[in-house]
């Protein structure tokens, strides 16, 4: 066939191309052979769709497990040929031709049937199975008689299908056309003068077989005739038209049917025999050359071929022949079971759908007929799914209640579907549905509150403890991030004291807790997802800080001074158990770090007193006696129970007289130790600047007294007012007559709760506190009476 006459063909069905669009269904009618690529129809604007629809919907062709010859184009609404479409290899002598297809569009699914019809092209040419053919024939052949050709196969159907034959030359034989019911043509050769061997023993011929194409195609087979003598009468078969039935799938070897025919002839003449010609069901059937029986040589299937027309050809000994058709009716058997396609490429669904949403389309496909081509279809049961039937074999399963992906992510549904046959055939299919998650579930703390403890002189940056919380939801729905709450505590926000890590939950101090500050505060955490819009839950977060042995003992009493010494006087008469003085110390910590001990660390004389292991007292152990020195030192040591523990150490001077001179005697040559300060350059450089400042005001003060003085004698001596000399209080006569040469002042050092402590000042012959002077040389008697001291409206002294 040229380029030319298939552009013409082509031209010619296009032009008659038409399009219905009638209750979701299109159809289209195209020549076969078109170009890939070429445009069948505009499926949008038939179907009243819009291009940007078909884009948006995922609209795609469905086309079950057949071969998709079509495809569509979603920019341009159009449907394309994918593949070259031959009409014979795909439809056979089926007339009409068509592709039945569906067109699919999601969200929400709709589908539409389109049919797409092929015409057929005059592109195959008659052909004969034989390119030649020999015949035997006496000449006594009656005038008349019949030879059945090979029919010449053209597998264009209609118009394009075979026409008709042309027999050259006709001198001897014509040919004669007998249709059938099926629309097909017997070719046949009579003899219509008769033959002479001594004239013309060997006779060839030309058959040729012309279609109804334009232009027309043909084929051609030579016969090759030979003239035999004698035999003059041809078989004739019982019955011109047989009909029989055999069910698909029957086994080789079934029996038909029996063919039959006479010959009145004698001999070898009267005997005949049965063949079929050559033709496509020549490997199907098989019949007894002698006998005429059919039998089945193949597998025929219903749903390929449902009748077939064979011609059997009966022929003597002497070439001549009869012939009769013999027409078979295929029976149907149940022997396919249903075949179930999904039309959904999408196995998601979410979990917030509304009860009745379509899941996907199933299309069911049974090629039996009858009631063996009549499907049901069910689902299994207890799932939130149900099964309906939209058209023939098309089903949709549907919701069937509220979907919950914390509950069940994923279902696989069987679908099992069972045709009406006997017995009847079933399959089954399992589509495995996943459930998209939602943000529907809040996260949720493992607790209600959460507790912890620190204990203080953490490092900052130190992680306290985790808060968890868990989301039922999936994915980016689930992920729980951490959040401080605003709040303060004590007027400072609560995120200068802790901090959260978003992704873990773990919080950490962001100072140094000291317990003697603060002990414990509170503050919430939220967890939030990640879903849109998050949702999110609170929990209260409470710190309890410990206490860490930090801290030293403070010594209170008695007062360790730089410059002069604290003595505790114990009169010679004390008995044992005489309360010499008590040490007080305190420890700001708390619990066990805070209990304090009181020990002896060293003392002049260890025999003579002793330490109250929980009180501080210190107390005579034995009686003192006279020989006893009077400068009792000890060091007392204040240890706390923390571990490590911690101390401080007091030193107590304790002076054993009955007298303040006896006292001062003694002490004037006690010495003290001194601590030596690191950095004695710097104190030494200041001193110096101290001293000469000092040096220097005295000397502005000294000449501005000396400058006084003179203009004050200057108005004395020319005044004649009487000079009366003014004395201070507690002033010292200088000539000798008083008791002390120089004033001393004593100074009493007590704790603030001094009132209710052991200290008690007696008589004239209880102890005294004295705080002296180091640098002092001169004695002091005595006081006789302290009461004159304590009189005074200035004295430091307390009575208890």
């Amino acid at each position: 066939m040229t380029t030319r006459t298939m552009r013409l063909q082509g031209l010619l069905f296009i032009s008659i191309l038409f399009v219905s669009s009638v209750l979701g269904q299109v159809s289209y009618s195209i020549p076969e052979e078109m170009a890939k690529g070429s445009v069948v129809g505009n499926i949008a604007q038939d179907l009243g769709l819009d291009v940007k629809r078909l884009k948006s919907r995922k609209a795609r062709i469905y086309t079950g497990d057949s071969t998709e010859y079509i495809e569509l184009n979603k920019e341009r609404g159009v449907l394309l040929i994918k593949e070259r479409i031959d009409r014979e290899a795909l439809c056979g002598e089926t007339t009409p031709c068509a592709l039945h297809f569906q067109t699919i569009l999601e969200n929400p699914m709709e589908f539409y049937t389109v049919t797409v019809e092929i015409a057929d092209v005059n592109d195959n040419p008659p052909r004969f199975e034989r390119s030649e053919i020999k015949y035997e024939i006496p000449e006594l052949a009656l005038t008349g008689a019949r030879f059945v050709l090979d029919k010449a196969i053209d597998d264009d159907v209609g118009v394009n299908g075979l026409h008709s034959y042309i027999l050259k030359p006709t001198d001897n034989f014509v040919l004669k056309m007998n249709s059938r019911g099926d629309g097909s043509k017997n070719v046949e050769m009579v003899l219509q003068k008769h033959l002479d061997r001594e004239k013309q023993e060997h006779i060839s011929l030309i058959l040729t077989a012309v279609d109804g194409g334009d232009p027309q195609l043909s084929g051609t087979m030579q016969i090759l005739i030979t003239v035999l003598d004698v035999n003059d009468n041809a078989p004739v078969c019982s019955k011109s038209e047989y009909k029989a039935s055999i069910t698909e799938n029957a086994p080789v070897g079934t029996v038909i049917t029996t063919v039959s025919a006479t010959d009145v002839d004698k001999g070898n003449n009267g005997k005949v025999t049965y063949t079929i010609p050559n033709s496509g069901v020549a490997s199907l059937f098989q019949i007894d050359v002698d006998k005429g029986v059919l039998t089945l040589t193949g597998n025929v299937d219903y749903e390929k071929r449902k009748l077939y027309e064979i011609d059997v050809q009966v022929v003597d000994q002497g070439g001549l022949s009869d012939s009769c058709k013999v027409i078979i009716d295929v029976i149907d058997a149940n022997d396919n079971k249903p075949s179930i396609n999904f039309m959904s490429d999408s196995h998601t669904i979410s979990e917030n759908v509304k009860p009745g949403t379509v899941v996907t389309m199933i299309s069911i496909q049974d090629p039996d007929s009858g009631d063996n081509g009549k499907v049901q279809c069910l689902l299994d049961e207890n799932i939130p799914f149900a099964m309906k039937s939209t058209t023939n074999n098309f089903f949709t399963v549907v919701t069937d209640s509220e979907l919950d992906r914390e509950r069940a992510s994923e279902y696989n549904i069987t679908v099992t579907c069972s045709d009406g046959g006997v017995p009847s055939l079933s399959s089954s299919v399992i589509l495995t549905l996943q459930i998209s998650d939602v943000n529907d579930n809040a996260p949720i703390f493992e607790r209600s509150l959460y507790e912890a403890y620190i204990v203080e002189n953490n490092t900052p940056g130190f992680s306290i403890f985790t808060v968890k919380a868990k989301d039922a939801d999936w994915n980016q729905n689930a992920r729980v991030s951490y959040i401080l709450e605003d709040s303060s505590v004590n007027g400072v926000p609560v995120s200068s004291y802790v901090s959260v890590s978003a992704d873990s939950g773990v919080i950490h101090a962001v100072r140094s807790f000291d317990y003697e500050q603060i002990k414990d505060f509170q503050f919430c955490v939220k967890a939030q997802d990640g879903g849109s819009p998050p949702l999110s839950s609170n929990v209260t977060v409470r710190i309890l800080i410990q206490d860490h042995n930090d801290n030293a003992p403070q010594v209170l009493y008695p007062v360790q001074t730089g410059g002069s010494l604290v003595a505790e006087m114990v009169p010679r008469s004390a008995d044992v158990g005489y309360l010499v003085t008590k040490v007080v110390a305190v420890d700001v910590d708390s619990g066990q770090n805070a209990w304090l001990s009181y020990k002896l660390q060293k003392a002049t004389d260890r025999a003579l007193f002793e330490v109250g292991l929980q009180n501080g007292e210190i107390r005579t152990i034995r009686q003192v006696t006279d020989k006893d020195v009077v400068k009792q030192r000890l060091t007392v040591i204040v240890e706390d129970n923390g571990q490590p523990s911690r101390s401080a150490t007091v030193n107590v001077n304790v002076a054993v007289a009955d007298s303040f001179p006896e006292v001062l005697s003694e002490f004037t040559d006690f010495t003290h130790d001194k601590e030596y300060n690191d950095n004695l350059t710097f104190y030494l450089v200041l001193a110096l600047a101290v001293v000469s400042f000092l040096f220097i005001t005295c000397l502005v003060v000294i000449i501005s007294v000396k400058i006084y003085r003179w203009r004050q004698s200057r108005v004395l001596y020319h005044s004649s007012l009487p000079v009366i000399p003014y004395y201070p209080p507690r002033y010292s006569d200088t000539l000798g007559t008083g008791t002390l040469q120089h004033v001393y002042n004593y100074e009493v050092c007590r704790t603030t709760d001094s009132r209710k402590s052991d200290c008690k000042f007696g008589g004239a012959g209880s102890q005294n506190i004295l705080i002296m002077d180091p640098s002092s040389t001169a004695t002091m008697q005595r006081i006789q009476s302290e009461k004159n001291i304590l009189d005074e409206p200035d004295s430091p002294l307390e009575v208890s």
